[in-house]
């Protein structure tokens, strides 16, 4: 950073030439260490007052600490580290978690006046300044005071530098500045150290240096030091690896012992201090430390010469950094990251929140149950492979899995699984078997999308017809056939312009049934006989109120027919919970992923806002888990992800043309969303194989293993029994459509829910094309039943009455009505009867209407059927 500009009235602009800087420097350390000597002279006096006048109250801010994220450990009884994000490695330890031998390395070869000088280092603060005016870097000669003062000062500049180049440059400032703005630095650390020493003890500014001081990279204080080079934590640090350490503090990055290859090199640019010179700069160093503590009584010749002796030997450790080191729940980790990140319960900013993760010394308490995560991770390796040959990019579609169990009367996230390896380098972003993306999230907290959901978006329309008053029991048209209209009152009325008819899986033909039935068949016909009753936008707003949002964060869309079936992109933790709601009896509780956060101070901190509400009424809940039962039931299209250990369970498949595929169940304590498919293009998934499975059905050997687990873990009671109202069978009034034109008679019974058969035409007199017959007949049947409708040809003949005519007078006029088909009938003797016989009827009689060719017999009444014209007479 540019420094600026000085002039005369500034701190030292009475300070000009070299006698002048010298005077007042040596005249101020005399003044503050030993105020007890007498200073005169205009300009001694002007100097200490304007020492004086510099400020005194140095803040020591937090320091910046990592933050760790936590799980229960697999036996439920304590907290385990998942892994930790930090800009500085650092473990602060208190007094007595310090072996006394570090101590005394430090002092020895620091500050060996420490606990007699009052913040000041006489000898070495002036050589320091000599040096200083001679242009050099002012390194060396400060105090443990001093140095701790220094290290609080380069702490804030880098917690306040909202680059790294600017926390390069104030580094360089504070540390390496020659001249007249070094030794302003060196004046102002030592009025904070002689300050410092007046409200703190010895041993808590000794503590504060060793705990704040830089160890080479980014590791800082003592104990991650001595984790990090030796493996051990500071309280059982041997001789020479204090030493060691207590030598790398005046060049940390210069004496670090973790690059074998070497941390420096020498003028003519060959490696130094690397293993093969077995790190020769910090060995050097070291025993100047060992030499020191040995002049100062520290430790015995016998002690020095056997450590003098001894080889460097770091025993490199690293730490547990990042989510790549969370075994066996990196995807869970990058999840709960990027709440961090990303939600502003951790800062108002981008930058702040980072800060706040990477230095802010927060304990993140998560949900994670570590027994169902290795259960679930072991699942996804067992089944998914991390990517299939012939998909591996957009093009040819990439393979994903992800699955994610919920509890659902909290919405605690228990567990993420996924089938790629998680890897956040560059060089990696194009490799299809690693990734970072949280298949399971949203594009916040994932940085994916979701994918469409298929037939688990069922669910809604399932819930919505419940809402509605509607019975599971109802028949319905659930044959394949065009859908002319569904209402949306949102955002109007979807019109099938194209005539569009939308199939099946498998192209099967639909039926009428029951919602039950097509719950239980994922019968997309089914469902869209259930939708062309309700509101479209109803259908959205259930959806919406059970949580999900597509992947983006916008809200769900339901306004053609083919939403319906799952053309919106929902991510695995969404439907989880959306399903867990109705495990839940009508509860929703938003997903969490952290049950609680402490800041570096041991305060609780706001979590981003959950909550669990009711959106379903109970009787609607516990009819759609009696439907959904169903699915997971013999027969049903999700029998085969049935944990089948004796926990009741409710689920839904679902399948995106050939593209992705989903297996969503839950029992009333934890849901699990399985989905396996193209996590980029649109590859076919039917016609592969993966571990002796098809590739579509990986998801039924995934889901029952996790959601068994879960049922071991979390014991699911059975469900409330269904509401008697929506499970009816219910009637509906049949109206009579005899009369009416075929046409009219369709549209007016399938506009009731009604399906339609046109059989052949009949003979009638009505015109040709009207509706005679119809059957079942008007009343109350079914909803949903087929009804029978046929037409008339035009072609029928009323019989017309004949009784009481002559036989041969009935013919006549039966032929004159275009009735030629005639035979005789049945004679009946009656004495009373002349001639040849008097017609009594026909049959079909009077008024019936016949075809021009039927039959017809004259009945008549004779004075002796046997004789004169019995049976056999015309």
């Amino acid at each position: 950073m540019p420094h600026k500009k000085r002039t005369a009235s500034g701190v030292f602009g009475g300070l000009l030439g070299l006698v002048g800087l010298s005077a007042v420097a040596g005249l101020l350390i005399t003044a503050t260490v030993t105020p007890a000597i007498a200073l005169t002279g205009a300009a001694t006096t002007s100097a200490i007052s304007l020492f004086e006048n510099l400020p005194s109250v140095l803040k020591i801010d937090q320091l910046m600490l990592p933050s760790t994220i936590y799980a229960k450990s697999s036996d439920g009884k304590k907290w385990v580290t998942l892994t930790r994000f930090y800009d500085q490695n650092r473990s602060p330890v208190k007094f007595d978690q310090i072996k006394p031998v570090v101590y005394d390395a430090v002092l020895s070869s620091e500050d060996k006046n420490y606990y007699q000088h009052g913040g000041v280092d006489l000898v070495g603060t002036v050589s320091a300044l000599v040096s200083n005016l001679r242009g050099n870097d002012t390194r060396g000669g400060s105090s443990i005071s001093q140095q701790y003062v220094k290290n609080v000062l380069v702490q804030k500049c880098e917690w306040e530098a909202a680059t790294s180049e600017e926390a390069l440059a104030c580094w360089t400032e504070a540390t390496q500045s020659t001249g007249t703005v070094g030794y302003q630095r060196k004046l102002q650390e030592m009025r904070y150290a002689i300050a410092l020493e007046q409200d703190y003890s010895k041993n808590d500014i000794l503590l504060g240096y060793l705990n704040i001081a830089n160890f080479g990279g980014q590791t800082y204080g003592i104990d991650a030091a001595a984790r990090y080079y030796f493996g051990v934590p500071a309280a059982k640090l041997k001789l020479t690896q204090a030493a060691t350490l207590a030598g790398m503090v005046q060049n940390p990055n210069t004496y670090r012992i973790d690059m074998p290859d070497g941390s420096t090199t020498d003028a003519d640019g060959n490696a130094l201090n690397g293993a093969e010179d077995g790190y020769s700069l910090a060995k050097e160093r070291r025993n100047y430390v060992l030499d020191r503590m040995l002049a100062d009584g520290k430790i015995t010749q016998e002690q020095h010469d056997k450590a003098t002796a001894a080889d460097v030997k770091p025993h490199i450790t690293q730490p547990t950094t990042g989510c790549g080191a969370a075994k066996n729940a990196q995807y869970f980790c990058q999840y709960v990251k990027n709440i961090i990140k990303n939600d502003k319960a951790f800062g108002e900013n981008d930058e702040d929140r980072l800060a706040t993760l990477q230095r802010g010394g927060l304990k993140i308490y998560t949900t994670l149950d570590y027994n169902l995560q290795k259960t679930a991770v072991r699942a996804m390796k067992d089944s998914a492979p991390t990517s299939l040959d012939g998909m591996t990019n957009i093009k040819t579609g990439k393979f994903g899995a992800a699955a994610v169990s919920i509890e659902v009367s909290t919405g605690r996230i228990l567990s993420i699984a996924q089938n790629t390896k998680f890897s956040e380098a560059s060089s990696r972003k194009d490799d299809p078997n690693y990734s970072s993306l949280v298949y399971a999230g949203d594009s916040k907290y994932g940085n994916s999308i979701g994918f469409p959901v298929g037939s688990t978006f069922k669910l809604f329309t399932l819930v919505d017809w419940l809402e509605q008053g509607h019975s599971v029991n109802e028949y319905l048209n659930g044959r394949v056939r065009v859908i002319d209209r569904m209402t949306n009152s949102c955002g109007g009325d979807w019109v099938n312009v194209d005539k569009t008819k939308v199939n099946n899986f498998n192209s099967v033909g639909g039926y009428y049934g029951t919602p039950m039935q097509f719950t239980r068949d994922s019968l997309n016909s089914g469902y869209f006989a259930m939708a062309e009753e309700l509101d479209l936008c109803d259908i959205e707003k259930v959806a919406t109120k059970m949580g999900v949002t597509r992947g983006d964060g916008t809200p769900v869309e339901v306004d053609r027919q083919f939403d319906i079936i799952g053309s919106n992109n929902v991510t695995p933790i969404a439907m989880a919970a959306a399903y867990g709601t109705i495990g839940n009896n009508g509860v929703y509780c938003q997903p969490k992923a952290i049950d609680k956060v402490l800041d570096a101070d041991g305060n609780e901190m706001k979590l981003p806002k959950t909550s669990c509400t009711r959106v379903l009424d109970e009787d609607v809940a516990a009819t759609a888990a009696y439907a959904l039962k169903g699915v997971m039931a013999y027969g049903g299209t999700g029998a085969t992800s049935n944990p089948g250990d004796g926990t009741e369970v409710i689920g839904k498949t679902g399948t995106h043309e050939s593209h992705q595929t989903w297996m969503v169940e839950s029992s009333t304590a934890v849901a699990t969303a399985v989905w396996v498919g193209n996590s980029e293009g649109e590859g076919n998934i039917f016609d592969r194989w993966a571990n002796g499975w098809q590739v579509s059905q990986l998801r039924h050997k995934i889901a029952p293993v996790i959601q068994r687990a879960a049922d071991s873990i979390y014991p699911g009671s059975s469900f409330p029994a269904p509401s008697a109202e929506l499970t009816k069978r219910v009637l509906r009034d049949l109206p009579s459509v005899i009369g009416l034109s075929v046409d009219e008679a369709r549209s007016r019974l399938q506009s009731l829910g009604f399906g339609v058969t046109v059989g052949d035409p009949v003979d009638a007199v009505e015109a040709e094309g009207t509706v005679v017959e119809q059957s079942p007949g008007a009343g109350k049947v079914a909803g949903g039943s087929n009804v029978t409708i046929r037409p008339s040809n035009g072609k029928g003949v009323a019989v017309p009455g004949v009784a009481g005519l002559s036989v041969q007078d009935a013919s006549n006029t039966l032929r004159a009505a275009g009735l030629d088909n005639l035979v005789p009938g049945r004679c009946t003797v009656d004495p009373s009867v002349d001639g040849p016989g008097t017609a009594t009827g026909t049959s079909p009689g009077e008024g019936t209407v016949v075809g021009r060719n039927t039959k017809i017999a004259v009945n008549y009444a004779h004075k002796d059927c046997g004789k004169g014209g019995g049976d056999d007479n015309d």
